[in-house]
């Protein structure tokens, strides 16, 4: 930019004759209130053609001051006794009922299916007398048909129908058909204990 400006000045330096002179003070003072006017003129004429203006901007990130906070040294806590709060596991036991002619293996908690109990309602408790046998982990007791003094206690859960059954009847030579549907009612009960066993005796291989 200097080279540009004193090559503007030179150019625009006016022509005198050479007839004519100048002191050196007077050339002097003429040549530098020119350059001072032309250089002037030149920063202003600069500033209105600079199409880009920079501003510096500061982000929040960038402009906070991040402050270290002393680190605190958090405290563990001992190993607790661990709480119990989980139910105390049910024992392993299962049995072998009869209801309504048959047999089912019936364990603590879960439910079956059995035929329609006449008269009992939905959250009724029953009690199944004819137990056959019982197994827990270490030992069994076998009936002689039943085991004595064993109880099996149950809650009526629900009273429906079992899964349609198609019953197909055909007469060869005679047009005749039938198709017929069944559904047999059915009683889901819940086991919720098996006691009175523990006074009959153990049951040994031989």
């Amino acid at each position: 930019m200097a080279a540009t400006a004193l090559s503007l000045c030179s150019s625009l330096t006016p022509k005198l004759p050479h007839n004519q002179t100048l002191s050196p003070f007077s050339h002097s003072r003429t040549n530098l209130s020119f350059l001072s006017h032309s250089l002037s003129s030149l920063t202003l004429s600069s500033r209105k053609q600079s199409p880009l203006s920079f501003t510096v901007k500061l982000t929040d990130t960038e402009g906070a001051i991040s402050v270290s906070e002393p680190e605190t040294e958090i405290p563990v806590p001992e190993n607790e006794p661990a709480v119990e709060t989980a139910e105390a596991k049910r024992e392993e036991i299962f049995a072998v009922v009869m209801v309504g002619g048959r047999q089912y293996i019936v364990f603590p908690g879960r439910y079956i299916y059995t035929q329609r109990l006449k008269g009992a309602s939905v959250n009724d408790k029953i009690t199944l007398n004819k137990v056959l046998l019982v197994g827990t982990k270490t030992s069994a007791y076998i009936g002689k048909p039943i085991v004595p003094n064993a109880t099996v206690e149950a809650i009526v859960e629900e009273q429906t129908l079992d899964k349609k059954v198609i019953v197909f009847k055909y007469k060869k030579k005679k047009n005749y058909r039938r198709n017929i549907g069944h559904r047999q009612p059915i009683t889901r009960i819940r086991v919720t204990s098996i006691t009175g066993y523990e006074d009959s005796p153990v049951s040994t291989l031989p």
